[in-house]
């Protein structure tokens, strides 16, 4: 009788990076670019933007649905993010890691922690800007936001920034193309020519830190 391989156990990818580094449209492009990926839709307390969709982009879920799930232990990773709540539905995500399948999670860093203590083998990613003026234009060009939201976004990038040393992979979002590519090749298993404690990285970061 021949014996049956055990099924190959999927790999979650971990995504995170400040607001207006350009992670949502990286991780879109390459969804589309790797068939074999799966997108892990989270939950949010947050108010779907006019381009988005309910079980595509999120699970727009209400503050009282929410905490029950919290209580419930219904979650892999959860945060709060400009006064809104996030998170990964747990079962979800050990129901298709068990059947094989890859999965790209879009998270912050708050997220990426409590993944890591669930899921250590979970490959996580940041991604940076390139300076700290692109970050500022990024954000200021989005349409959807106030000026008082914007702002506010801006002081927090420096807290956000300042953890891209928890993440074992960091690529740079200077040109779209070539950060795409760096990501593609991360799920490829080229991982390696972007671990985070690779040469002028912790410089670069001081630079837009400062």
């Amino acid at each position: 009788m021949t014996a049956v391989a055990p099924a190959r156990r999927g790999r979650l990818y971990v995504i995170a990076a400040p607001s207006g580094t350009g992670k949502t449209s990286l991780v879109r492009a390459l969804m589309e670019r790797t068939p074999t990926l799966a997108f892990s839709i989270s939950h949010t307390t947050r108010k779907p933007r006019p381009t988005e969709q309910e079980g595509r982009d999120y699970h727009f879920t209400d503050q009282e649905t929410f905490r029950r799930m919290i209580a419930e232990d219904a979650f892999l990773e959860h945060a709060s993010v400009f006064d809104n709540l996030y998170g990964t539905g747990r079962a979800g995500v050990e129901a298709a890691l068990a059947r094989g399948q890859d999965l790209l999670l879009e998270i912050d860093w708050q997220g990426a922690q409590q993944v890591r203590e669930h899921l250590p083998e979970a490959i996580d990613v940041f991604i940076l800007p390139p300076s700290r003026a692109a970050l500022e234009e990024r954000l200021r060009g989005r349409a959807t936001d106030s000026g008082e939201v914007i702002a506010r976004r801006l002081r927090d990038s420096v807290t956000e920034l300042s953890h891209w040393g928890e993440f074992r992979y960091v690529i740079v979002n200077d040109r779209f193309e070539t950060a795409l590519g760096d990501l593609e090749r991360i799920v490829a298993g080229e991982a390696a020519p972007y671990a985070r404690d690779r040469p002028g990285l912790a410089e670069f970061v001081a630079g837009l830190l400062a």
